[in-house]
């Protein structure tokens, strides 16, 4: 009898399914943004620029923009149902302790440590076996939690330390320094450091980089002559010696200075761009010794990576595009008196040292695979890593006869290992009680074709047992730059993503460093488009396999990612239902006016370089190629008003052209986190507040109105 009734019980549940009234669609009513009669002329080309006016981020008119495109982004997010379960759902699975790997300085050990939702990491110490204390709180820097610590350097005996610190996402640094014994503020703070580490010499003092204070804003005017300089202890920061960059005839934009792990030598590294650097080397014991030139080009990338005495070690890409690691005489270092120590593979090498050996990681297809030499370029073994993914940490200072490394995959979290330098043994150090449960989930790799025919790699991760039946909500995330290789590795929103039935896919595409200098330059200036060309393939793949859909893919990119996928949905606006670009380089003719930008010329060339250069850019520069009449994916844009590496008004006029032009009806929104910068230093609240809002907006634009496990759940109930 029970039988009998359940059926039409059931068709009558699954007619009233079928029928339920579907929500209307949020409204969204789109700001009018002015434009104006801007327009430049390149090579006898005129290109309109309507939305110039936002790139003013002092002006009121801007602030107002921004005001009111948030009123109008925060109205839609807030109307979206799932919205706060994900946030929930994110401050649940974030809020487990976060440990770092320890270090020794002087007396103590010290570690950084987040106790669970607190904004910014806490550096603790402890003495022997005694009992870890507080060293520096970062959350008691600012009420918000905005204020960063970005850097921590300390003297080699350990007694003093010099801290840098970021106000609301900021490349522009402070640096305060303490006693690190009883934690005084020993003078006054430096101010206006950029793009720089601290590197102490003796107890004296110490070196660090800056621009010269741009002239208008100090978070969009142009800084291309950076300086290194030296500040002692107890003089004004105004009386700071002037170490290199003051060439009137030569200006280089990124500067970086090093004392040696004995503090016998100085080294400084100069570079026009994010690609190649001059190398030169001061004998500090000489009281009366130069800077003298190691490379005096830019044809390579070089750096010293240990020395014992004036032998120096190092790292290189000349004529070893997967680098390899060379030995040279400090006083006489020229490139033609190099001697091969480790040379090139071919997989790319990450090397670094600690207990008396070198540890050369390599990437092999993206994986990390480690060997370990000693100082005669032997062979000592290879390490065996806990699985397939990425380590790192392998080092430390020459006398520590343990340090610690750092293991982690797609769905593995990180956790931290103890390794015995001279048996090549380790033990687990740390591991995270998070929950989530990795035996639930796969991570594997898969190779694709490109357009061109070359062969790409990419890592697809989601739950065991996903049925392959093209409606899995997935996000295609990939970088495609500047040499920067993306390797496997866990992340909190990722698992939240994924507890959904979200597959999260990854790439290497070329542009990145993954195969070495080859695959990096093969995705730069006139041949960026390999770039998009392979992302572009990476989604077909996943929807010709049935993995997802057109109607469930969202692609995400961040910075140089930005651009990626701005590039991709103004090219390909049919391949994915939503796009999210994030802090994204997306003016490709003017992006080299702005902070650093023109730094990053090797990797995209300038409107300015010649005609052809000028008409590539403007053929794939997303800004300049949202088009009338054309229906766009549901577009969620991301920057922040603090961003003074990649401006927001990239961010501003694509969003502003994409509501002039839209044609269909998914929304194109932007998201202007106030206060906050490129990404770095980012509070934990905010960042989690921020997924909610990209995981909500990227679900509720595939058709979801409730959670997808939620909706699992129900059917199973039923």
């Amino acid at each position: 009898m029970k039988k009998i009734i359940f059926i039409p019980l059931l068709a009558i549940f699954l007619v009233a399914c079928q029928t339920q009234t579907k929500k209307e669609p949020i409204v969204v009513n789109y700001p009018t943004t002015a434009q104006a009669d801007s327009v430049d002329t390149y090579f006898g080309t005129e290109v309109k620029d309507p939305f110039r006016w936002l790139e003013d981020d002092r002006s009121p008119e801007t602030e107002a923009w921004v005001k009111t495109q948030n009123k109008t982004t925060f109205g839609y997010l807030e109307n979206i149902p799932f919205r706060d379960d994900l946030k929930k759902r994110l401050e649940k699975i974030w809020n487990y302790e976060k440990i770092g790997t320890p270090f020794e300085e002087g007396d103590y050990t010290y570690f950084y440590k987040n106790d669970g939702l607190q904004n910014q990491y806490v550096v603790y110490r402890k003495k022997g076996n005694g009992e870890a204390k507080v060293f520096l709180d970062p959350n008691t820097f600012s009420e918000d939690g905005t204020t960063s610590l970005a850097g921590l350097s300390f003297t080699k005996d350990g007694s003093m330390a010099a801290h840098l610190i970021s106000e609301g996402g900021s490349d522009w640094r402070k640096a305060i320094v303490l006693n690190a014994e009883t934690k005084e503020i020993m003078e006054d703070t430096l101010v206006d450091i950029k793009f720089s580490g601290l590197s102490w010499k003796g107890n004296d003092g110490f070196y660090y980089s800056s621009y010269d204070k741009p002239k208008g804003s100090e978070l969009s005017a142009k800084t291309d002559q950076h300086k290194v300089y030296y500040h002692k202890l107890g003089t004004p920061q105004s009386k700071d010696e002037l170490i290199y960059g003051e060439r009137p005839d030569e200006k280089h934009r990124y500067i970086g200075a090093g004392v040696t792990e004995d503090q016998n030598y100085l080294v400084v590294s100069a570079s026009n761009s994010t690609s190649g650097n001059k190398l030169f080397i001061q004998d500090l014991k000489d009281p009366n010794g130069l800077l003298i030139p190691i490379v005096d080009d830019t044809e390579s990338d070089n750096y010293i990576i240990e020395n014992v005495g004036s032998k120096l070690f190092i790292v290189t890409d000349r004529n070893a595009p997967n680098k390899k690691i060379v030995t040279v005489d400090a006083s006489n270092p020229s490139m033609e008196n190099w001697v091969d120590f480790i040379p090139e593979t071919e997989n790319v090498l990450s090397p670094n040292t600690g207990g008396g050996y070198f540890f050369a990681e390599y990437m092999v297809n993206a994986l990390s695979k480690v060997k370990q030499y000693d100082y005669d370029g032997k062979l000592v073994r290879e390490v065996k890593l806990p699985g397939l993914g990425s380590a790192s940490g392998f080092g430390g200072k020459k006398e520590d006869k343990e340090f610690y490394f750092y293991f982690t995959n797609y769905i593995i979290p990180g956790s931290s290992y103890k390794f015995n330098v001279e048996t090549g043994e380790y033990q687990s150090y740390w591991k995270p009680e998070i929950d989530f449960n990795s035996e639930e989930y796969e991570s594997n790799q898969v190779f694709y074709v490109s357009k061109d025919g070359t062969k790409i790699p990419m890592m697809i991760t989601h739950k065991k047992g996903i049925e392959l039946n093209g409606k899995n909500p997935t996000i295609l995330y990939a970088y495609g730059g500047f040499n920067v290789s993306i390797t496997p590795s866990f992340s909190i929103t990722n698992s939240v993503w994924m507890e959904q039935g979200g597959i999260y896919a990854v790439p290497n595409i070329r542009g990145g460093g993954e195969y070495g200098k080859k695959w990096h330059d093969a995705g730069t200036k006139l041949q960026k488009q390999n770039v998009f060309d392979d992302f572009i393939a990476a989604g077909e793949y996943l929807i010709a396999n049935n993995y997802t859909s057109s109607d469930y893919l969202a692609i995400r990119g961040g910075s140089n990612g930005g651009l990626l996928v701005g590039a991709t949905m103004t090219q390909r606006p049919d391949l994915m239902k939503v796009a999210l670009p994030a802090v994204g380089v997306l003016d490709m003719l003017r992006y080299h006016t702005f902070t650093a930008g023109a730094g990053w010329a090797y990797d995209y060339g300038t409107s300015e370089e010649s005609e052809e250069m000028f008409e590539y850019l403007k053929g794939y520069s997303p800004v300049h190629n949202v088009k009338a009449g054309v229906e766009y994916p549901a577009t969620l844009v991301t920057t922040g008003d603090h961003d003074d590496r990649v401006v927001p008004a990239h961010s501003f006029k694509f969003a502003a052209e994409l509501q002039e032009k839209q044609a269909g009806s998914n929304p194109t929104l932007i998201r202007i986190e106030t206060n906050a910068g490129h990404g770095a230093g980012t509070p934990v609240s905010k960042t989690i507040e921020q997924y909610a809002d990209i995981y909500g907006f990227t679900l509720y634009n595939m058709g979801f109105e409730e959670l997808p496990n939620q909706a699992v759940l129900r059917e199973f109930k039923d």
